[in-house]
């Protein structure tokens, strides 16, 4: 609904930037802006919010998910995934290019504005790093920049050309982010189900092994480092990338680094029981690498958490494992499953750094600050709210998560953008 003018009561204000870091405090929002904010404002609003245990956070940014629109509109459209998207609390979403046809020029970047700009979420397109993701010739990276793709990825694709992709960091050194690059050697990771462990050998699957990934990363930031290149690592999964990462960090390649949110979550044992719900890529590897994951976004070497939002039709997921696709969706529970990870060490702090404050700065983006004179891109939450996922939850035109019925910890109670207020049904 758009609402010009609405009154916060009571907010815990959750971001670094604000001076009201910490502080409970009213927020009045008046032409999405924000106006005034101190404690018992007295001000009158066509709206008015005071809701039980309300937290104030810049709005939620993910940095990466898929609409599969154009070509897979019967998984997910944009619409489908912008309601996702506010259930889930994001007031930005940066969609991967992997569509069909892929997003490689100005028509298609222009596709996704002219369809999302009448809702409250800012849907920002990536756009290919190559032609067509084919990994031969170098998009119209430039032409896409000033048409608003707000970065450039060859989504899941790995990127095996060495001097395209030398290529694609010296020529967007100077418009563009840095490039966001899948690291998984293609041939060492062929025809891969799961993480090559214990697990996938009990299970008779063929592995992807965590060298995959390790030697891709090597090589990736040695590139960057000999242009002098910043890169953005995507979708870390393993313990010896994080080393990767650090050690990248001591000898100064400017880096950035995300993970997937069920990563974090879950290892290559839920997949015993060949439940396909769990057939992502990257793939849940071990205990032991989860556990280096969560470490890392605690200490900083990972910057990001994403949803990885990869909507799969029932024909592709129902099915024996080996035929199904890889994919998870997860915009619409995703803060509730980071919030069990809090008796690990994830502090809400540093959850919403990675999902709402690092996201924009890894794309150069502003950032949103909850103070005075500051426009209003906000999200609200209650992160104490325990409340079991369920299949009427989901907003996605696709189903393929297996957090249905699973008790979650956190959860968004509405968003600000754009001038409209969207609060979800209790």
């Amino acid at each position: 609904m758009e609402s010009t003018n609405i009154l916060i009561k009571k907010a815990k204000i959750v971001d670094p930037n604000s001076p009201f870091n910490q502080q409970v405090v009213d927020v009045w929002i008046s032409n999405d802006q924000i106006v005034k904010i101190g404690k018992n404002l007295k001000v009158k609003a066509d709206e008015i919010i005071d809701l039980k245990n309300i937290h104030l956070s810049p709005g939620w940014f993910d940095l990466r998910a898929n609409f599969c629109d154009p070509g897979h509109e019967e998984r997910e459209d944009l619409e489908s995934g912008i309601h996702a998207a506010i259930f889930g609390g994001f007031t930005a979403v940066a969609l991967s290019p992997d569509t069909y046809p892929s997003i490689n020029g100005k028509a298609q970047i222009e596709y996704v504005y002219q369809k999302a700009e009448d809702f409250p979420v800012n849907v920002l397109p990536m756009g290919n790093i190559s032609k067509n993701l084919e990994g031969k010739e170098l998009s119209e990276m430039y032409d896409m920049f000033q048409a608003g793709a707000v970065g450039f990825s060859e989504a899941k694709n790995s990127l095996n050309n060495a001097a395209l992709l030398k290529l694609a960091l010296l020529y967007g050194k100077e418009f563009a982010p840095a490039p966001h690059i899948f690291c998984n050697e293609s041939n060492l990771a062929k025809n891969g189900q799961m993480h090559e462990g214990v697990t996938s050998t009990t299970l008779g699957l063929k592995g992807i092994p965590a060298l995959a990934e390790e030697i891709s990363l090597l090589r990736n930031l040695h590139l960057a480092k000999y242009c002098e290149c910043p890169l953005h690592i995507m979708g870390v999964a393993s313990k010896e990338a994080v080393k990767i990462l650090k050690q990248a960090q001591k000898d100064k390649i400017t880096h950035s680094a995300d993970v997937a949110w069920c990563n974090l979550l879950f290892t290559d044992k839920t997949t015993q029981n060949y439940d396909a719900n769990y057939k992502v890529l990257p793939p849940l590897r071990s205990e032991s690498d989860r556990k280096a994951l969560v470490k890392a976004v605690i200490n900083g070497h990972i910057k990001a958490i994403t949803s990885d939002h990869s909507p799969v039709d029932i024909e592709n997921k129902l099915c024996e494992f080996e035929q199904a696709q890889f994919g998870m969706i997860g915009l619409e529970a995703m803060f509730g499953a980071l919030g069990l990870l809090r008796e690990e060490g994830l502090t809400l702090e540093k959850i919403i750094e990675c999902i709402s404050i690092n996201p924009r700065n890894i794309l150069n983006l502003p950032v949103a600050s909850i103070s005075e004179g500051s426009w209003a891109e906000l999200t609200l939450f209650d992160p104490d709210l325990e409340w079991a996922f369920e299949k009427e939850h989901i907003q996605s035109k696709s189903k393929n998560t297996p957090l249905i019925g699973q008790k979650l910890k956190g959860r968004a109670l509405g968003i600000i953008n754009k001038g409209m207020l969207v609060l979800m049904p209790t």
